[in-house]
This record gives C-alpha cells, structure tokens and sequence, in this order.
C-alpha cells in the first residue's frame, strides 16, 4: 500500500468513521488526481478523490460542485472533505459513461440530454471568481502542440517560416475565441466525463478547472469530442440545435447568427492543437502513452475543416507533419 493510500484509508477510517470497506481504484483522469470506489459492507458506494495537495487543489472542485447542484445539475454531492490533505469522498454516479453506451440509436437522446445540461450551465453559472479564458492561456494552450507533439514526441523541428505560419494560426485562433460572448466554461464537458445516471442526467465530472471563457467550447468538447467521432452534418445539425437552445435562454443573440458556425468551428482547432499536445506531454512526460491513438483523430477534425477555410491552409501543413509522425 501506498503512503497516499494509506493515508486516505486512515482518513477514511478515522475521522470519517466508515467501518468495514473496501477501496478499489476506479478509472483515473488525464491529471494527478486518482479516484477509488469505496464500498461498505452494508453495500453504501462512494467514490474518494486523492489529489495530492502539491498538485492539485480540491477547493475549485467543492465549490463549482456546490453552484452546479444547486441549479439542479447532477453533479458529485460531496459527503466529507480534507482539503488540507486532497482528500475527498463524494457521491458515486456509477460506472456507465456516455462513452460506453454511445451509438447511432442512442446519440440523439444522450446529446439531447448534455446539450440540456449546457444551457442551464451557461444560463444560470456564475463566471464570478472564475479565471479568465484570456489570450495568454489560449496561446499556452496551443503551444503544447508545437512544444510536446512535434518536437518533444515526434522530434519535428520548425524553421522560421513555419514557426510564423503557426503564430498567424495562434493568432487568429486567439481573435475568433475571443469575440465570443462569455459563459461558465467546464472544459472537459465529453463523453468521457459525462455519466448516464438516473434523474437529472447526465451525471457531470471534471469541472475544477472551470473558467470564465468562449460559448463554444464546451459544445466541441462535446461534440468534436477526441474519444468518439460522427459525421460532420450530424455534428453540425446539433450545434445549429445548440444555437437556437442558447438564443431562447439569453445565451446568445440573432445577431450572432452568422458567426455561430464560424466561432465553433475555430474553437474546435483550438482546443485539438492543445489536446493533441497534451496527449504528447502525457506520454513523454508521465509515461502514459494510451492517448496516443486519439491523436489522428483528434487532429482530424483540423483537417476536415481546410476546405471551408482557405486561411486553414498553413497550419493543416503542419498538422499533417504531425499526423503521418
């Protein structure tokens, strides 16, 4: 056992005074925190969150939880917390994610239902406290996929011309994010996060990292998501969907009808640059190489978009250096 097992299970034991359980670890994310379902011998389930306090901090995590459960989100209740130590024990939403039960029959009522959840998010969440989705962290962001994907994992060097391509793709990047009007910004809002639950559903993961940021980017995380990948006019057909949803909630206004499509899109090449980049940095730096196969997929959703924008052009050059490695 551990020294941080250990000391979760003592915490567990002592000052939360379960009795007679078990702990199995439970699927972990892309970050250092790591998870455990947590069974008792009268069959109550809990999941207990361990992120080491020098690396992560629980606090985000409890409060944005305790804003989304109370505009009716289903979200992790939490049932005790050592924020000092990063220990949390939070209610388990079972073990059925949107991933798993994904499929052509299902996708229209399973989105149907996150896409639900998202307006009620960017309606009613507070962006108070929350920090900015500024250029600074956009353009950090995109950097990983030159600094960890090209160089680091494939060893691809760029000359000056390439390396001002890809800044004019950064910056443009950077302007489209930018324009759009700003909402709560979950981040991870995918079908890796999202759980299928019992009423209200879906049951929502990940949103510590929350942020004051562009409406678009939470719809392609979800439905440019890198783990699962549909048709584009289908994709397209649930944004438009999205869009008239946002306008009836005061999210959105008519006027930005005609950059809806635009902003999304570009949002989408965003958020897969550093996606990529981070399942790079995650196999070359944490030795957890089971990201690597999403990356042809995820950057190529970059590629599709090259015909219907010429201004594309440069970095889709650069992206197929990453794609063929």
């Amino acid at each position: 056992m551990t020294e941080r097992l250990a000391a979760l299970h003592s915490w567990l034991s002592g000052e939360v005074a379960l009795s007679d359980f078990t702990i199995e670890p439970v699927c972990g994310d892309a970050s250092f925190r790591r998870y455990f379902r947590v069974v008792t011998a009268g069959g109550d389930k809990w999941v207990a969150m361990d992120a080491p306090p020098d690396r992560e901090d629980c606090r985000p995590f409890v409060q944005i939880a305790e804003q989304l459960r109370s505009l009716g989100l289903h979200v992790p209740g939490v049932r005790a917390q050592a924020l000092e130590h990063g220990f949390l024990l939070l209610e388990d939403l079972g073990a059925v994610h949107y991933l798993d039960v994904l499929n052509e029959s299902t996708a229209d009522r399973l989105y149907g239902d996150a896409l639900g959840a998202l307006a009620v998010v960017q309606a009613c969440a507070p962006t108070v406290g929350l920090p900015e989705y500024d250029a600074a962290l956009l353009l950090r962001e995109m950097a990983l996929f030159s600094d960890w994907l090209l160089q680091r994992h494939l060893g691809i060097r760029l000359d000056t011309a390439q390396q001002r391509i890809l800044q004019e793709a950064f910056d443009l990047l950077t302007e489209s994010a930018l324009e759009q009007p700003r909402v709560c910004v979950l981040r991870d809002y995918h079908s890796r996060n999202l759980m299928v639950t019992s009423s209200p559903t879906p049951g929502i993961l990940d949103f510590q990292d929350a942020v004051s940021g562009p409406v678009t980017y939470d719809l392609v995380s979800l439905l440019k998501d890198c783990y699962i990948e549909w048709d584009p006019a289908r994709v397209e057909s649930w944004a438009v969907g999205y869009y008239q949803l946002a306008l009836q909630s005061g999210v959105l206004r008519h006027e930005h009808e005609q950059k809806f499509l635009r902003w999304f899109d570009l949002m989408g090449v965003q958020r897969h640059l550093k996606a990529a980049g981070i399942f790079a940095r995650l196999h070359v730096r944490d030795g957890k190489p089971g990201y690597l196969g999403d990356i042809p997929r995820t950057l190529g959703y970059i590629l599709q978009l090259e015909p219907k924008y010429p201004e594309l052009e440069g970095l889709c050059r650069l992206v197929r250096l990453a794609v063929q490695g």
